[in-house]
């Protein structure tokens, strides 16, 4: 009889903020918080069969709130679809038996859910990956029309001042600026009661004189007791970042988990004082920890374009609250600082980034030693091969 394990109760985009870098009286004040100003979820457009979603897609509509309280339908606002680009899934070839050569390959065939959301000159293509390891990838592709502001320049070699930009073409500046995408991810692994770990890798000397060897390096864990605890800036010496079951453990003795694989290492720039900065101080590190909170649903704040940022998640963060084998909230924010090129103008091949949430010893051994490999059909009326 099949057991099934809960991994992740709710994920989603909790808030997006971009700032952008131009001090001219008509720029200076863009600082959007797209979620909490503008929608992020009410600015998903249909989807576009064999466009913006393959051939083997189907579609869902979904309802939501209007102003007004009634409810609007949004067609074709998700598409579900199998993926496979010939990635591999696991492969082995056992080549040291004379005369034998043994090879077993199995390729990666995931299911992705989509929607994509344009807020006003930007498009956010979101995606969920579920692999059959068990991997869950979050993806966002930026793309569509920079922002851009007219300038009297035609060449680069003109400029003297500072222009908080890249001369596109003539007359055009694409102004810098960041994209920080907050996600939500109330993680449930194996059960609600949860704990954040962090581990470091640490350099080790030998001082057995027996081995020839001088260092070696080991895993070095600590639990977060408390929200401080577990705010990091990435890059800064964590190796391996889980989110386990202290209550739960494999036949080895491990606790199962699940462990974050970052993506964009970006952080914000701008200095804490900073009135941008300080309504989007959630950017502040890359990942948060807190105890769960029906009503901590949105880093921003729950009124953003009220908001003074006295409501966000750094806000609710310095409560110091315990979060060791409780239900918790992993915070972790993708970051992208923009510095537009020419080949971004006039509208902007794609450009992604995002995270995977991984089993760490959330099960047995590999759970996908069983998938059979495909089946080679030749088909009467075609001259390419087909895998089935």
């Amino acid at each position: 009889m099949k057991k099934f394990h809960r991994i992740l109760y709710r994920g989603y985009i909790s808030e997006l903020f971009v700032p952008y870098m131009d001090l001219d009286e008509e720029w200076y004040y863009r600082t959007f918080l797209d979620a909490g100003e503008y929608g992020f979820g009410l600015s998903a457009l249909p989807l576009e069969p064999l466009r913006d979603c393959p051939q083997n897609a189907v579609f869902m509509d979904v309802f939501v709130a209007s102003p007004n309280g009634r409810p609007i339908k949004m067609p074709n606002t998700f598409c579900i679809f199998e993926k496979y680009a010939g990635d591999i899934m696991w492969r082995h070839t056992e080549n040291q038996i004379p005369n034998k050569l043994i090879r077993e390959v199995r390729p990666e065939v995931s299911l992705v859910v989509r929607m994509v959301a344009t807020v006003l000159n930007y498009d956010y293509i979101v995606d969920w990956e579920f692999k059959q390891s068990g991997s869950i990838l979050a993806t966002v592709g930026l793309t569509g029309m920079l922002g851009v502001r007219a300038t009297k320049y035609t060449h680069k070699d003109q400029i003297q001042e500072e222009v908080f930009g890249t001369l596109l073409a003539e007359n055009t500046i694409g102004v810098y600026h960041d994209h920080f995408l907050t996600y939500h991810l109330d993680l449930d692994v194996d059960g609600e009661a949860n704990s954040f770990v962090k581990s470091k890798f640490e350099t080790t000397g030998v001082a057995d004189r027996g081995s020839p060897r001088k260092s070696y390096w080991k895993v070095v864990s600590e639990t977060a007791k408390t929200e401080s605890e577990a705010m990091l800036n990435l890059g800064s010496g964590a190796a391996e970042l889980l989110v386990v079951n202290p209550n739960k453990r494999t036949k080895m003795g491990n606790n199962v988990g699940y462990r974050l694989i970052p993506g964009s290492l970006a952080g914000p720039l701008l200095s804490d004082d900073d009135f941008p900065q300080i309504r989007g101080a959630f950017t502040k590190y890359n990942v948060w920890v807190t105890p769960y909170n029906k009503s901590e649903k949105w880093a921003g704040g729950k009124y953003v374009d009220q908001s003074h940022g006295d409501d966000t998640l750094a806000t609710w963060s310095k409560r110091d609250r315990d979060i060791e084998n409780k239900d918790i909230v992993l915070w972790y924010t993708v970051g992208f600082h923009h510095v537009p090129y020419q080949e971004d103008f006039p509208l902007m091949p794609t450009l992604s980034s995002g995270f995977e949430l991984r089993p760490a010893n959330f099960f047995e051994s590999n759970p996908v030693l069983k998938v059979k490999p495909p089946k080679v059909v030749k088909w009467s009326n075609c001259s390419a091969l087909t895998v089935i």
